[in-house]
């Protein structure tokens, strides 16, 4: 994608690229080469450029360190069998970065400046970008406040910035989640619908002690009565009963706008499935276990894709669920999503960019 845009490239002088090991590969451990950066001051975007990925200096008086005013986004890039670079739904992304920004009292990011740092960085670190199966580049778009004043009010600066790592799977194997029905993730009227970093801070301790108890993730439930099923940790949730789709809603404000979550209902849609936004009771989860009528349930996001669900807790009792056939929903659209993303069939949504 050629820029139209003044953007200045600094390459870097020693590549990591030889010293990575494409074959063990830690999410988010490797990092690519370079970083783009912009600057917000004065009240425009500016300064844009890549340069070497390296360490950030700040401020002690840096405002996010002090008052959270940091927001990000998950996307990821592939290679087609012909060596080209895709891009999935990444209008998508830019979108929700810029809802982020407007909860958060951020400056949006011009969509302009977002897409042309992004295709010029991945034309620049191509080489980083996987081509085995089930492997990609995860992109870590970014912007934070950079005002050095510990007076709390919105930074007048902020730094957008862009790096990328090669990863595999995020989880390797099904599953397990316990259903989190003391500590809350979100309330209406709050921050729930944006990627904001404090959002992921404020579950940590929550899932730590799940970890704990040998359980991979959290369901977590609504803060007001902790009787609905909103999502998971890292993830989007959904589940099916009785051959129907259902996924809680993001009408609330409490539920990540995930875009494999819109991906997956579109499909869903397409594949004949009746599909319900509406809130799944815990009590309705445990009677549908209990019940064998729970026939599926899986996460749906960016890192994970899709992650089958092996296990699920309610109240201390433990539900396993029974390996599910290659012909079961939650693998076709896994399948189908892999094969838009890595370019294997033709795009008819619009939902591919290729640099």
């Amino acid at each position: 994608m050629k820029t139209m845009l003044q953007i200045k490239v600094t390459k870097t002088k020693h590549s990591r690229l030889p010293e990575t090991d494409f074959n063990n590969l830690v999410f988010g451990r490797s990092i690519s080469d370079h970083m783009f950066v912009a600057d917000y001051k004065n009240g425009e975007w500016t300064d844009l450029r890549i340069e070497p990925y390296a360490p950030l200096s700040l401020n002690p008086a840096n405002s996010t360190l002090h008052y959270g005013q940091a927001i990000f986004e998950g996307m990821k890039a592939y290679k087609n069998p012909s060596g080209e670079i895709l891009l999935f739904r990444a209008d998508a992304n830019q979108k929700r970065l810029n809802e982020s920004a407007v909860r958060m009292c951020i400056p949006e990011l011009p969509e302009e400046i977002f897409m042309e740092g992004l295709t010029t960085l991945l034309d620049l670190d191509r080489n980083w970008i996987p081509d085995k199966p089930g492997y990609s580049l995860y992109i870590r778009p970014f912007i934070f406040a950079t005002d050095d004043y510990l007076g709390v009010k919105p930074s007048e600066t902020y730094k957008f910035m862009i790096f990328t790592c090669p990863v595999g799977d995020y989880y390797s194997k099904p599953v397990s989640v316990k259903v989190e029905q003391h500590y809350s993730r979100a309330a209406e009227g709050g921050t729930g619908f944006a990627k904001a970093a404090g959002n992921y801070a404020g579950s940590l301790y929550p899932a730590q002690l799940a970890q704990k108890q040998g359980y991979d993730q959290l369901l977590w439930t609504d803060a007001k009565t902790h009787e609905n099923i909103e999502e998971s940790g890292t993830m989007n949730v959904m589940f099916i009963i009785n051959d129907t789709l259902i996924t809680a809603p993001t009408k609330t404000g409490t539920i990540l706008k995930g875009i494999t979550r819109d991906s997956v209902l579109k499909l869903a849609k397409e594949m004949g499935y009746v599909v319900e936004e509406r809130f799944l009771k815990v009590s309705e989860l445990e009677e549908a276990l209990q019940n064998g009528k729970l026939q599926e349930a899986f996460g749906t996001g960016t890192a994970a894709t899709i992650a089958h669900i092996a296990k699920i807790n309610i109240r201390d009792n433990d539900y396993i669920l029974p390996k599910k056939p290659d012909y079961a929903f939650s693998y076709q659209v896994l399948k189908k999503l892999d094969d838009i993303k890595y370019g294997r069939i033709e795009d008819h949504r619009g939902w591919i960019v290729k640099v």
